[in-house]
This record gives C-alpha cells, structure tokens and sequence, in this order.
C-alpha cells in the first residue's frame, strides 16, 4: 500500500517534470498581460526560443530529442497556416513576428507536446510492446495528419481512421518503469489520456488568449469537447514519429514490434 501511493507520488513528480516545456509556455502566456515592452506574440517566441536552448544546453533535452520536437515543430506550423488561412482560428494581436496571420511562437506549442513525450518516455523508461509492422504504422500516421487539412473539402475521415487504429494497436501496450517496478496499459487508451488532457491545456491557453476560435470572440468559452478527439489524434501522429524514430536510430530499441 505504502509502495503503491509512492509510485503514485513518484509518477505525478515525474509527469510535472516530462510537462516543463508546456509549464513554461503557460507561464509565459500569463506573463504576456503584464509585458508591455514587446508585442505579445514576439514576447512568446523569445521565451520560447530561450526556453529550448535552455533545456538543450542543460542536458534537459538530448540532441536527438530536439531534432524531433523541430519536426513537430515545422508540422505544427504548416498547420497552423493551413487552420488560420481557412479561418478554423486566428491570432487577432499583432506582432512582428507574425507570418500570413500566424505568429511564429505558435509552432512551440505543437513542439511542447513533442516535448513531453521526449522527457516522460525517457523519464519513465518506456518500452512498446507488440507494435505494429512500420510500414501500417507510418501509413496511419501520415492518413492522420493529412486529414487535418482534407477534412475542410472532403468527407471528415478521422473516425473511419480512430476504428483502423484501434485495430491495428489492438495488441499493443505501453510500459512504464517507477523505481524498476514496471506498469503497462493499452496504448490505444494512452492516446485518449493525453488527448484529453491536452484538451484541458488548450482552455486554459484560449482563456490566457493563445488563440480564438471563432465563438470564442465575443466572450471565452469552453472549447469545443469534439477537440478531444483532434487532439487524440495529433498524439497519435507524435507517438508514432517518436517510435518509428527511435526504431530506425536504434532497430534493437525499447519499441518492440508483431
């Protein structure tokens, strides 16, 4: 019992750590009412900026687990010019780092999920077990993405995708490590644990005015719970980046494949 409320313990500890990144652009958007000196936009991308070279030249972060938060990085901002352009959100402040309607800061939060995975996987001492052949995986992964952007023309796919994923993880689980004793659940349902949880994150980002949606503009209200599953499914294209990357730098790696 006394072990079981340690781990516990021990887990929350390690969580708050994995979420620094995140912590620190919430911190900052906070700080943003009260500064004054720059626009609010340009004040985030230096924190940002300083943040990761921060957490890079600390030991915080490796090399490897930058080079993959960029990634997330340059696919968080292709989208968020895609979203802004179509009018899904907007960014009303202005600032001069703000490129076609988009502030340059935005890509950081994408980066801060990477972030996390980066920090509670090695934290943790993650392992997969029973992933899936890479070729379905990388496939899905992509289907994923792509439909953020097809969905304004076509037919929404994502749950059509949810039920092939489901699938195809069926046999899946994700195993964590507290003080050597190892826990596992299904990775499908990790996928939804963090959806959800970046959920709460992003009405907490709107109501510091990240961004807006567009009934968001007359007054804050609570995000649409439909984002849930976007979310979800934008963990579900960031588990797989950083499996099927961490097989390919080292193929006898912690990620264990069918």
């Amino acid at each position: 019992m006394r072990s079981g409320v340690r781990h516990f313990f021990i887990f929350g500890v390690q969580e708050a750590l994995s979420c620094i990144f995140p912590a620190i652009v919430f911190a900052a958007l906070g700080l943003s009412h009260y500064v004054t000196i720059l626009p609010r936009y340009d004040f985030m991308l230096i924190v940002c900026l300083l943040a990761q070279c921060a957490l890079y030249f600390s030991g915080m972060e490796s090399r490897d687990e930058v080079k993959v938060i960029c990634v997330f990085h340059l696919l968080g901002l292709a989208m968020e010019l895609f979203k802004v352009h179509i009018g899904s959100w907007s960014y009303p402040e202005a600032a001069y780092t703000k490129f076609a309607g988009v502030p340059l800061y935005s890509g950081f939060m994408y980066a801060s999920v990477a972030s996390y995975m980066c920090q509670a996987w090695r934290r943790f001492d993650l392992t997969m077990v029973n992933w899936p052949h890479h070729i379905p995986v990388r496939i899905s992964g992509a289907l994923v993405y792509l439909n953020f952007f097809t969905n304004h023309f076509f037919h929404d796919l994502r749950y059509v995708y949810g039920i092939f994923i489901c699938y195809l993880f069926r046999r899946s689980w994700v195993v964590f490590h507290i003080e050597r004793k190892a826990y596992r659940m299904p990775v499908t349902i990790s996928f939804l644990l963090i959806g959800f949880f970046i959920w709460l994150a992003e009405n907490i980002a709107t109501l510091l005015g990240a961004w807006k949606y567009a009934y968001q503009h007359k007054g804050w209200a609570m995000v649409n719970y439909q984002k849930i599953s976007s979310w979800a499914f934008l963990v579900i294209v960031s588990y797989i980046i950083v499996a099927e990357l961490r097989m390919v730098k080292k193929p006898d790696t912690d990620v264990q494949s069918q």
